[in-house]
């Protein structure tokens, strides 16, 4: 039974769903997506003759899910906004990336791996686009590139929250949180018809994004169908929070599973290496988080979020669970996805067969 991959996912989905009710029951920041990734990853190490499975549709329909919520919390000001915010867009990306190299320096010079395998491996935000791209490039370790990837986004997942959470920033209580939460959610009634609406569109600009390779396609595809829908006049219902619980814990499970350890060489000192690079890169993010809140009138955790090095779709939900300006973290997130997606694949390209070059 075992070998059935549907039986596999229901037994990885329970794990999950266990995990995730724990961390709810021990009120741990962002359970459903901390909790069913913790699980998943223990239980898939512990427990290898269940074979976990979670197909990447499940995770694109939780991403399909936070691309609808973060859509409807854009509006024409938030639009200007972001004009005015563009030149720190690009100022601080770049200064992030700077550091990000800076600090793939110093890892390779400890390690003894080849800068350009860390470099690919310690790029923000970049799993979906440096692994295709490292697969074209010779001399570069695909397995060191994305246990670095994954384990500093398994990292930042785990750790942005706690110190989100923590005296550092000032945020809601969870009770006043949980209360201005429900005015913004509707009730199933008030879903519909609409919500058909904005399900039919936001699957099609999904779909049209991943056959134009779109950077992460299920996630910007309705978040930017939403948007036009949104910004034209018709307006989409607030989902109620059982949809927001399901979609971190779609990818929760999906993340839990990426990092296989036994694939890799030098396990402690390489793992010892990204968690170093990984602390370095969060409070480098903290410093620029501190610049963008002397540049514009921000929250300092917005700002922390709008810089932190993780994926666009889990900042976007630990910025929904904390109340966050999630318009401007996601600007943010979502111009640093475009800039590694459009810039990045090139320029690094060109450096190293530059070095190639010098060396031959």
């Amino acid at each position: 039974m075992t070998e059935n991959k549907w039986i596999q996912f229901l037994i990885t989905s329970i794990i999950a769903i266990l995990g995730a009710l724990i961390f709810q029951m021990f009120h741990m920041p962002i359970p459903w997506l901390l909790g069913s990734m913790i699980f998943v990853l223990i239980g898939s190490r512990f427990f290898k003759m269940i074979k976990p499975f979670w197909p990447g549709s499940v995770r694109n329909i939780g991403m399909g899910i936070i691309g609808y919520t973060i859509g409807l919390s854009f509006t024409m000001s938030t639009v200007k906004q972001i004009g005015q915010q563009f030149p720190s867009m690009v100022l601080l990306t770049v200064l992030l990336l700077f550091c990000t190299s800076i600090i793939a320096l110093f890892i390779s010079r400890l390690s003894g791996i080849p800068f350009p395998t860390v470099l690919m491996g310690s790029i923000p935000g970049g799993l979906s686009q440096m692994i295709p791209l490292a697969e074209d490039i010779k001399g570069i370790d695909l397995t060191v590139v994305t246990f670095l990837q994954v384990s500093r986004l398994m990292m930042i997942i785990f750790f942005v929250p706690m110190l989100i959470f923590s005296p550092l920033f000032e945020i809601q209580s969870n009770d006043s949180f949980m209360s201005s939460i429900q005015t913004r959610t509707a009730s199933w009634g008030e879903l519909f018809p609409h919500i058909l609406v904005f399900a039919v569109v936001c699957t099609i600009f999904a779909l049209l994004g991943k056959k134009i390779k779109f950077p992460t396609a299920f996630l910007l595809g309705p978040m930017i169908a939403t948007i036009i829908l949104n910004l034209s006049g018709f307006h989409g219902p607030a989902l109620p929070s059982v949809f927001l619980n399901c979609s971190q814990l779609l990818i929760g499970g999906y993340i839990g599973l990426l990092l296989k350890p036994e694939d890799l060489q030098n396990k402690f000192k390489i793992t010892l290496l990204a968690f170093m690079s990984g602390v370095v890169l969060i409070a480098c993010s903290i410093g620029l988080s501190l610049l963008l809140t002397k540049l514009h009138t921000v929250t300092l955790m917005t700002a922390f979020l709008s810089l932190s090095p993780g994926g666009m779709d889990q900042m976007a939900i630990i910025a929904k669970e904390v109340n966050a300006d999630l318009s401007v973290v996601i600007c943010y997130q979502l111009f640093r996805t475009l800039f590694i997606f459009l810039v990045v694949p090139s320029l690094l390209k060109g450096i190293f067969k530059k070095r190639r070059q010098n060396k031959g």
